[in-house]
């Protein structure tokens, strides 16, 4: 088990040192220059142009005067001592911006990811149980309703009805839950619905077509012939077994998490870390846009190198593979 987790984590960072080289491209390779919209918008008062000396000293100061493989190697070290760079168009460090957002994009997500776990395993083993009846017809007919209804689409039907029309809930904004906790879960309902709804659906149909697919095995009938109790049955031999593909889809639902946060937080005006890239990304910021795709890039793999890790733990074959 030990060289396994071993050679998963060294896969890992390899993984993640290729997320680096291919996000630094991509940024560096789209047409545009961030110092051109960075003086576009903060031209000093009374200027009316800047002198080829002035964007000459911006570019050295950023390190745009370099080549790429240099410019690449000085973000690699600095992001190695832990230092992200300044935002351009914040003149702030990045480090703080992301200190202040990513805490609200964790706080949501960590809700979002513990409400699709548990009411997506529990709805898949009620309809794997209740199979062909009227309660596992109903909730798997809302679960394919639920997986198709885009996230913003949905945040914005939210928005009309419990807000606009019913005047149940706040349009928009985010306050701390240790400023004012139920001020804080009111103007989350909306956002944690909008994405939830989609997680547990998915995972209640992962979890349902897993236990049905064991529920069919010879273990499993073996186990009844010896007149093992249903609760043994059912957590030991069915859902034990069933949850091997179910987290490999929790490894990948915090990707989705994070990726649905980018439009739900924009949708709801939510000054979390999806909001912060998407700004980075209209104001052509390279240096935020690159140290928020490299830390979601971080968070994934780390979730797959979890993930992995479970695999070995929930079926030892796979330790030898």
């Amino acid at each position: 088990m030990t060289t396994y987790i071993i050679r998963r984590c060294l896969i890992g960072i390899v993984v993640l040192l290729l997320v680096t080289i291919l996000v630094f491209l991509l940024i560096h390779l789209l047409p545009g220059d961030p110092l051109m919209i960075y003086l576009g918008n903060f031209m000093p008062t009374g200027a009316s142009t800047f002198t080829v000396d002035q964007l000459d000293a911006l570019r050295h100061q950023y390190g745009l005067d370099r080549t790429l493989p240099v410019q690449y190697w000085d973000w690699l070290t600095h992001i190695l001592r832990g230092d992200l760079g300044e935002s351009i168009s914040a003149r702030q460090p990045i480090s703080g911006l992301i200190a202040d957002t990513m805490p609200r994009t964790a706080y949501i997500g960590i809700i979002i990811f513990i409400i699709g776990t548990v009411g997506g395993i529990f709805v898949g083993i009620i309809c794997a149980l209740r199979r062909g009846s009227w309660m596992d017809n109903t909730l798997t007919t809302i679960a394919n309703i639920g997986m198709t209804i885009p996230v913003f689409w949905l945040g914005i039907l939210f928005i009309y009805f419990f807000s606009v029309k019913l005047h149940w809930l706040p349009t928009f904004g985010w306050v701390a839950p240790w400023d004012n906790f139920w001020d804080s879960c009111r103007h989350l309902v909306m956002p944690i619905l909008a994405v939830g709804v989609g997680s547990v659906a998915g995972l209640a149909r992962l979890v349902r077509s897993c236990m049905l697919e064991v529920m069919r095995t010879d273990y499993v009938r073996t186990a009844w012939a010896k007149g093992l109790r249903e609760r043994v049955i059912l957590v030991r031999h069915q859902i034990k077994n069933a949850m091997i593909p179910v987290v490999t889809a929790l490894g990948g639902a915090i990707a989705g998490i994070l990726g649905g946060q980018v439009f739900i937080e924009t949708v709801f005006a939510i000054p979390g870390m999806g909001r912060l890239m998407i700004s980075g990304i209209f104001d052509y910021d390279y240096q935020v846009v690159q140290a928020g795709v490299l830390i979601f890039g971080g968070i994934i793999i780390i979730s797959n190198l979890i993930v992995d890790i479970s695999w070995g733990w929930l079926d030892p074959r796979i330790r030898l593979a």
